[in-house]
């Protein structure tokens, strides 16, 4: 059974995408991902992804709709829109590094297997 994984497809005012990169310490290290984590026992998805993001990011967030469930391997990863209602994060406890990347050089980036599938929807939207 996949475990079910949520994440925060996030931009901010310039158009560019929130990334975060997996830590040496961690599955799938040096690995790029949008931010979020698993939901506990009774959460919702979104509320699940709004914890997440207040923990990892120290912010706030508003989940306004699902964008894309796929699963990978043991991931079923469910990616929501989100915007910002807190400031913009300036670190993430959960990884080493983070960015904000304009939409034209995600692929440009090493990412995680289970982060491909919505990766792709954004960059090819209409196939």
């Amino acid at each position: 059974m996949p475990i079910t994984v949520v994440a925060a497809i996030i931009q901010d005012a310039d158009g560019n995408y929130l990334a975060c990169k997996r830590g040496e310490w961690k599955q799938s290290p040096n690995k790029w991902e949008f931010p979020g984590g698993k939901p506990e026992a009774g959460e919702s998805l979104e509320d699940a992804l709004v914890r997440e993001i207040k923990e990892e990011l120290n912010t706030d967030i508003t989940v306004l709709r699902q964008f894309d469930r796929s699963t990978t391997g043991e991931i079923d990863l469910v990616s929501f829109v989100c915007e910002l209602s807190g400031e913009k994060p300036q670190f993430s406890t959960d990884h080493s590094e983070m960015r904000w990347v304009p939409e034209n050089e995600l692929s440009k980036l090493d990412w995680a297997e289970p982060d491909l599938p919505a990766l792709k929807r954004i960059l090819i939207p209409f196939c």
